[in-house]
């Protein structure tokens, strides 16, 4: 992955955002943070619509949002032409999102899911490949 990874949440996605963004510096991976850098009350469209921008324009190929149930972040992303959010809430479900579907954004919820599961997600998202062939054909009828 040459480009770095984005990430963002809201308040209630805080602590998970922050140990994910740990977890990647750690492995020696590049991380852009949209925020939030605290825990006060935030709206998540305010973070969330700067990083799917920043993947339209390609800056990054992939990105991570937390919120509480992962709903809102996602819907927001997925406003965006150029994202495909997807919810996951097993390693199985990771890697079919980016194997079938294309994803470039995995959502998470911090409050219905472990951290332990949510950094297992994660590293599954960021090292699986898109197998294109009949899912390529697929992906490319998905925007209006």
């Amino acid at each position: 992955m040459n480009k770095p990874i984005a990430i963002a949440s809201d308040h209630a996605g805080f602590d998970y955002k922050k140990s994910i963004k740990d977890h990647l510096l750690n492995k020696g991976l590049q991380v852009v943070d949209y925020g939030t850098f605290d825990k006060e009350s935030t709206d998540y469209p305010d973070h969330v619509h700067p990083l799917a921008e920043a993947i339209e324009r390609a800056e990054h190929e992939l990105g991570i949002l937390i919120c509480g149930s992962s709903n809102g972040v996602c819907m927001t992303a997925n406003k965006h032409q150029g994202v495909r959010a997807a919810i996951c809430w097993n390693t199985e479900l990771a890697a079919l999102a980016r194997q079938h579907n294309n994803a470039n954004v995995i959502c998470f919820a911090e409050r219905f899911m472990s951290l332990e599961l949510v950094l297992e997600m994660t590293d599954v998202f960021l090292s699986t490949e898109f197998e294109g062939g009949r899912h390529g054909r697929r992906v490319d009828k998905m925007s209006c």
